[in-house]
């Protein structure tokens, strides 16, 4: 399996590492209009593979993504001091309509994976650009939200997180749904489970962890300036689910006719990913808090999206 990565900074090439360790894909390639930071971070990455798998990595042009079959857009413009977030957007679009057709022209048949925040939105626009089918364009979305999620209900439990099943829907980011009513331990739900090991979950405890999910960028943008190692991970998974064809459920975003009344939005959801992308959607059932959160979310998102003209 052959994999691009168009963006080299800390979000791309954490991607391709993360990638290299998990013997994610045969090829790599990272390309950037840094042509010295993508050949620094292939080189780098490339020296990883002895101590985990064989991959082959490297840098080049939008010509050396010939043949790929997933690549993943990580690349923008960061915000600038004072800058309105449309204003940022409009900047982010006018650089997408730049990638993606050179994109295209070198790999026709590719797999489009948006990491470009905000990432709901920047995948309404790739979609717009590309005029690729919904299933073959959409984002990382709440991937890494519904990690952050499963750990925080794992910490609590002492349970392992990789046996939690719990979602973060709609919007990556402020209006995000945290789904309670659908988090599982196994086949129990993970309120009866933490009752039944004696560490309830009420009201303040659910609202602790919806705060630690909800502001957990902001803490670590403080710390160290941006986040890059989860959603690396994140993005990695998601193009093993491609590459292997597992038909595996996972919240990324993408088009949606109809959420709540609001038609034609781009957000996350339960999302069946395998060979060629998206091949199915999941509408989880939400009690009714949960549905009318999502309903603000997706207006939220829609009006932004649509405040963009390209």
């Amino acid at each position: 399996m052959k994999v691009g990565v168009v963006g080299a900074g800390a979000v791309g090439s954490s991607a391709a590492y993360a990638m290299v360790l998990q013997g994610t894909a045969d090829e790599i390639v990272l390309t950037d209009l840094n042509e010295k930071l993508a050949a620094a971070q292939a080189q780098d990455i490339l020296h990883a593979t002895p101590f985990a798998h064989s991959n082959f990595v490297r840098a080049g042009g939008y010509d050396a993504l010939a043949g790929a079959d997933v690549v993943i857009l990580a690349a923008g413009v960061a915000q600038r001091p004072g800058e309105a977030r449309l204003a940022l957007l409009e900047r982010n679009a006018a650089v997408f309509g730049k990638i993606i057709p050179a994109v295209l022209r070198a790999a026709p048949n590719a797999v489009l994976l948006v990491a470009s925040n905000p990432v709901d939105v920047m995948t309404d626009i790739a979609a717009r650009i590309s005029g690729l089918p919904d299933g073959r364009v959409f984002g990382s979305g709440t991937i890494l939200d519904s990690a952050r999620f499963r750990s925080l209900l794992g910490e609590h439990l002492g349970i392992s997180s990789r046996s939690v099943h719990a979602y973060g829907v709609g919007e990556h980011g402020d209006s995000e749904v945290l789904w309670w009513s659908g988090a599982t331990v196994g086949s129990l739900s993970v309120i009866d489970v933490a009752t039944q090991i004696g560490k309830p979950l009420n009201d303040a405890g659910r609202a602790r962890i919806e705060e630690d999910v909800r502001r957990a960028a902001d803490r670590i943008i403080a710390g160290k300036g941006a986040t890059w190692f989860g959603i690396g991970a994140g993005l990695s998974r998601v193009v093993q689910a491609i590459g292997r064809n597992e038909n595996a459920l996972l919240s990324v975003s993408a088009r949606a006719e109809n959420i709540e009344g609001v038609d034609n939005v781009t957000l996350s959801l339960p999302r069946i990913v395998g060979a060629g992308g998206i091949r199915g959607t999941l509408l989880p059932h939400f009690d009714s808090a949960e549905r009318a959160a999502l309903r603000d979310s997706a207006r939220i998102l829609k009006e932004a999206a649509e405040s963009v003209k390209l």
